[in-house]
């Protein structure tokens, strides 16, 4: 097996100007640059990446933590976050936390044991634990699709240190699409099709995003000038079968919804098992939109109308963000909110299909945003 000192002499070189080349510590001339890289082309060098991360204290790994990878949604983001890491020389270690915190902190620890240099974790809706385990031990994290309340330096234990100590000031960069605004859009969009009673399939209780794509529901409701009923509110729990059950349970009231939000893929699915398991029609019984777009939504018949989230580009900026803050540890934490797209086909009721994706929610939605706090 080449060594560096093969690499250095084929090269003419120094081992020290070798290491620079592949460590990136000290800017190299460009045309002694690439005599070391058709040095190490020519020889089939491969870095010890074991004996350099003993010398530098940093393995370029990151952990990704996401519950559900085989759903599409988080295959998207997987892919995305694959990318941006490899193209910035990281590799990637990856486990599924099942939604479950006691499974997360074991996951986190083993993901940490490993020495990673960071992580981006998607948290459950009970992330204390979790978020006591990575104050105390220091560890670069981004939180991914799922906002939490970071907290201060007040509520700290008394031995954190570095950025983990700057006075008020959030402890994790944080990046999720807008949810909010896009539930509402579908709200409305069933309402000014003559819609009056509009169901919401919600997702499993505690995450950010099942309580923001809530209030965004009445939020759409009240733009439209229609009351909230509760009865009309259920709980899928972001989960297929639990949709299956939210829906029947719709279609039994004394005064079933006439058209349904349901807030992921994984419940759009469920409800449209039991609409088909009951002969209901869509949308000539039930107008139907959800919030996930994928792959074969427009396969079904009649097509979906959904919001789209920007699976692969929040990965991409959850290594960005994470990148940023190895690179600079005390920076100011930020959370950043990207926009969602509104595909416009024909479960919703519309006679025919538009043809074409609009910007989905408020126009302070249309452009990425950074915030030191999450509100």
């Amino acid at each position: 097996m080449a060594t560096m000192a093969d690499v250095a002499r084929s090269a003419g070189v120094s081992v020290a100007t070798v290491s620079h080349v592949l460590n990136g510590t000290r800017p190299v001339l460009p045309h002694t640059r690439q005599a070391v890289l058709d040095a190490i082309d020519a020889l089939g060098y491969t870095p010890n990446t074991l004996a350099r991360s003993l010398v530098t204290s940093r393995t370029r790994s990151i952990g990704l933590a996401v519950s559900a990878i085989s759903n599409p949604y988080f295959t998207e983001i997987l892919q995305g976050v694959e990318t941006a890491a490899l193209e910035a020389g990281y590799s990637l270690l990856i486990a599924d936390p099942h939604d479950d915190p006691r499974h997360e902190r074991k996951v986190v620890q083993l993901l940490h044991e490993r020495r990673v240099d960071g992580m981006i974790v998607a948290p459950s809706a009970d992330p204390h634990d979790l978020v006591g385990y990575l104050r105390r031990h220091g560890v670069p994290t981004v939180f991914l699709d799922r906002l939490i309340d970071t907290g201060t330096a007040e509520d700290l234990p008394p031995d954190a240190t570095g950025a983990a100590a700057v006075s008020g000031a959030p402890r994790f960069d944080q990046v999720c699409a807008e949810s909010a605004a896009p539930t509402a859009r579908l709200v409305t969009h069933l309402a000014g099709r003559g819609h009056r009673r509009i169901g919401l399939i919600a997702g499993l209780p505690g995450l950010s995003t099942t309580g923001e794509r809530v209030r965004g529901y009445r939020d759409g409701l009240a733009a439209a000038g229609l009351e909230y009923d509760a009865r009309l509110l259920v709980s899928g729990n972001s989960e297929s079968e639990g949709a299956e059950r939210a829906t029947a349970a719709l279609l039994g009231l004394p005064d079933p919804p006439t058209a349904l939000v349901t807030a992921n893929n994984a419940m759009t699915i469920g409800a449209l098992r039991t609409l088909r398991r009951q002969g209901r029609s869509v949308p000539d019984d039930l107008a139907l939109c959800c919030f996930d777009d994928f792959a074969w939504a427009d396969l079904f018949s009649p097509r979906l109308t959904a919001i789209a989230q920007p699976s692969r580009e929040l990965g991409a900026q959850a290594v960005r963000l994470l990148l940023d803050r190895l690179a600079e540890p005390d920076r100011p934490a930020r959370t950043v909110r990207l926009p969602c797209t509104f595909v416009h086909r024909t479960s919703c009721g519309c006679p025919k299909e538009p043809g074409r994706a609009e910007g989905a929610g408020s126009p302070a939605s249309s452009t990425l945003s950074e915030k030191g706090t999450v509100s």
